[in-house]
C-alpha cells in the first residue's frame, strides 16, 4: 500500500523518533512510504531519515507572529501540508500525529482522497500549555476546541500507553466511547546493535570518574525538568565524601534547536542554575543534540539514567537505557510506570531532590542490585518494545 506519514517538525525528540520508526516499520513490510513535514533539517534529524523519502513543504511559512500564536501557526502550517497531501499525493493510508486539525482537512476533501487516516495521539495538546492571561485563555479555548472536535474524524486513533489512553478519554468526552489502540513506541534494536558508540568530544578523554556518570537525557524544554537532575546531583555531593563525589559526573544532554526559543531559554536557565549551584565545568557537562553514536556512548557508560519529567506520556529514553543495560531512575508517574519494572530494571521515585538522590546513592553503593537491573533491562525491552513487534502491530492497523 501507499502510505503517507505527516508530521509537523521532523527534528530530534520522542515524537519524531516514533514517526521515523513508524515509517521504517511500514517500509520494512513492503509498503511505499513518504514522509511529509513542515520542517526538516538533515543536520538536526535522526540518521535513519536518510533511508526515507522525505518531502519538506511550506517551511518558509512563519512559525509565529512576533513570538506569539505559535500553536495557531503550527496548526495552520500542518493544515497546509495536509491540503498538499490530499490534493497532490495519491495514497491509501495517511498516518499523522501531534496536530489533529489536519484531520478536518482530510474530511473536507474526501472527494479528493479516499485514504484511511490513522491519528497517533502522544498526549492531549490542551494539557501541555499554560493559560496565564485572559487573552491566552480565550486563544487556547479556540485551539483546544479544534483539537477536541477534529480528533474524532480519524478512522483509527492510536495512543502510546494505557496511561495516555486514560487521559485522552477523560479529556475528550466525544471520543470516550471509541476504541483506542495502544501502540507502544518501539526501539530499533538492530540500530543499537550495529552502531559504534562515540565518546562526545566535550568529555575530555583523560577525565577521571566516569564509573559514576549520571545522564539526564531529554529535550531542553521546561516540562522535561532537567533541573531536578542538577539539584539531585548537588545533594549527592552533600552526602558523599569529597573523594567519592570527585568520581561522580552529571551529563545533561538532549535535543536542541537554535530556531526553538524554548530550547534556547531553557538551556541558558539550566546552565546558569548549574553555575549558581557551584558545579564546576569539570563535573557538569551540557551536550546539545548529541549524535546517535554519542547518545549510545552516554547510555552504555552511565551509572544510571535520570528521567525527570512528571506524567510523561510514554518516554522512549527509559527503553533505550534499559536495552543498553543501564538502570533508569524515573518519576513514578505516567508512561515510565509501564515501561520500567521497579527494582528490576530501574527505580520509580517521587519527583523530588531527596528521592532522586537516594536512588542515585543506591546505584553507587549497591553493585549487586545495579548488575541485576543491567541484565534484566535488555530482556524486558526485547519482550515488550522490540522493533519487529511494533512493525507487526502497526502493519495490522494500516491493513
Amino acid at each position: 500500500m501507499r502510505v503517507t506519514v505527516l508530521h509537523p517538525d521532523l527534528g530530534i525528540g520522542g515524537a519524531e523518533r516514533l514517526i521515523v520508526d513508524a515509517a521504517l516499520a511500514l517500509q520494512s513490510k513492503g509498503h511505499t512510504v513518504k514522509v511529509v513535514t513542515n520542517q526538516f533539517d538533515p543536520a538536526h534529524a535522526f540518521s535513519e531519515c536518510s533511508q526515507l523519502e522525505i518531502v519538506s513543504c511550506f517551511s518558509w511559512f512563519p512559525r509565529a507572529f512576533c513570538g506569539r500564536f505559535k500553536a495557531a501557526f503550527a496548526y495552520f502550517r500542518m493544515c497546509i501540508a495536509a491540503l498538499y497531501v490530499a490534493l497532490f499525493m495519491n495514497q491509501d493510508v495517511i498516518l499523522c500525529d501531534q496536530i489533529s486539525a489536519c484531520l478536518l482537512v482530510f474530511r473536507l476533501l474526501r472527494c479528493f482522497t479516499k485514504a484511511r487516516v490513522v491519528f497517533y495521539c502522544h498526549f492531549p495538546d490542551l494539557l501541555l500549555t499554560d493559560r496565564a492571561s485572559r487573552l491566552k485563555k480565550l486563544y487556547r479555548n479556540v485551539i483546544d476546541g479544534l483539537e477536541a472536535w477534529s480528533m474524532n474524524y480519524a478512522d483509527v486513533i492510536c495512543v502510546n500507553s494505557n496511561f495516555t489512553a486514560s487521559i485522552v478519554r477523560m479529556t475528550f468526552p466525544r471520543i470516550a466511547a471509541r476504541p483506542l489502540t495502544v501502540l507502544y513506541p518501539s526501539l530499533n534494536t538492530s540500530f543499537f546493535d550495529s552502531t559504534e558508540p562515540k565518546r562526545p568530544s566535550k568529555l575530555e578523554r583523560d577525565q577521571p570518574g566516569f564509573d559514576h556518570m549520571f545522564v539526564s537525557l531529554n529535550r531542553f524544554e521546561g516540562k522535561k525538568n532537567h533541573q531536578l537532575a542538577i539539584d539531585a546531583f548537588v545533594e549527592l555531593g552533600r552526602r558523599l565524601r569529597p573523594s567519592e563525589y570527585a568520581r561522580c559526573h552529571l551529563v545533561v544532554a538532549g535535543g536542541y534547536d537554535r530556531k526553538n526559543e524554548e530550547n534556547l531559554m531553557v538551556f541558558r536557565q539550566l546552565r546558569d542554575h548549574a553555575l549558581d549551584c557551584g558545579i564546576s565545568s569539570k563535573t557538569h557537562f551540557f551536550l546539545q543534540s548529541p549524535s546517535d553514536a554519542e547518545k549510545l556512548w552516554l547510555l552504555r557508560n552511565a551509572r544510571a539514567v535520570l528521567y525527570t519529567p512528571s506524567n510523561e506520556h510514554f518516554g522512549i529514553v527509559p527503553v533505550e537505557s534499559m536495552y543498553c543495560g543501564t538502570p533508569v531512575i524515573a518519576v513514578d508517574s505516567g508512561g515510565p510506570k509501564e515501561s520500567i519494572e521497579h527494582n528490576k530494571t530501574g527505580l520509580l521515585v517521587d519527583p523530588n531532590v531527596n528521592a532522586f538522590c537516594d536512588a542515585m546513592l543506591k546505584m553507587i553503593q549497591d553493585e549487586e542490585l545495579r548488575n541485576s537491573m543491567a541484565a534484566e533491562g535488555p530482556r524486558r525491552v526485547n519482550r515488550l518494545f522490540a522493533f519487529q513487534a511494533f512493525a507487526d502491530a502497526l502493519n495490522s492497523i494500516v491493513q
